[in-house]
């Protein structure tokens, strides 16, 4: 990959991916966008859980504006929906990710954010969707994933003021799942991913798999799905091994 847009590494079943533009803030251009995509469609085999993280002293800045000034509506709209296809892999890939974030946070770097399942942040996270200040809209998902995290109202006082969320507030809206001390994210990142590698594979793919999809069906239909999703997870080999290792060690009592 030309540049190294994006820096990939693989140990121990869990695979890093890093936003390698640190010049730029790590704003996502054409071709970064195209790095990430590449980046997940080359997941190596036996990965069980990804790291996504930013180089220098921010995540994502956004979206990179210079690209933006001369695209036509329907070049915005195309565009827009390369945006949607690349974080739906990145959400949607069946495997689980771990998003460490610092410094800046803000636009297109809240919707990448957003498509990962677990998020861990340092004290000087920011975020911002800032698109109003710029005249324009929200175009890499934001209007679903982070609206459905903090609600529209919210999202949209974000978008008409420009405010500026901190680390604590975030934190505290659900932007991230955990807080960490300075420079701590990524490696606290690392730490979590090696957890949910532990777990079974089916289970994990059905999780990030199955749960955001249930959000968005009626409760009826979502408790069918939930019924059939832990008919596939609840009866592979894996799961009878590990329930009968559990019931073994339960049966054994407190050892000294």
């Amino acid at each position: 990959m030309s540049e190294e847009l994006v820096k990939t590494s693989f140990e121990n079943n869990i695979y890093t991916v890093m936003l390698a533009r640190p010049a730029k803030r790590n704003a996502i251009s054409d071709r970064l966008l195209n790095a990430i995509d590449a980046a997940f469609a080359a997941v190596p085999e036996g990965t069980r859980a990804i790291v996504l993280g930013g180089e220098g002293e921010h995540f994502c800045a956004g979206l990179d504006l210079s690209e933006h000034q001369h695209r036509d509506p329907f070049g915005v709209m195309q565009h827009s929906r390369s945006w949607h296809r690349v974080f739906d892999r990145v959400q949607n890939g069946g495997i689980p990710v771990v998003a460490a974030l610092h410094g800046a946070v803000i636009g297109g770097g809240l919707e990448l954010a957003t498509s990962a399942h677990v998020r861990v942040a340092e004290p000087n996270t920011i975020y911002q969707l800032p698109e109003g200040r710029h005249g324009i809209f929200v175009g890499g998902g934001a209007s679903v994933r982070v609206a459905k995290i903090i609600g529209a109202g919210r999202m949209c006082e974000m978008m008409l003021t420009g405010r500026i969320l901190e680390s604590d507030e975030g934190q505290r809206l659900g932007l991230s799942h955990y807080l960490v001390g300075p420079g701590e994210a990524l490696a606290k990142a690392q730490q979590l991913a090696r957890r949910i590698a532990e777990n079974a594979p089916m289970a994990n793919w059905a999780m990030v798999s199955a749960v955001q999809r249930i959000d968005n069906l009626a409760s009826d239909d979502g408790l069918f799905v939930e019924s059939l999703t832990a008919a596939l997870t609840q009866t592979s080999p894996e799961v009878a091994e590990r329930i009968g290792h559990f019931l073994q060690r339960k049966g054994q009592g407190p050892q000294r």
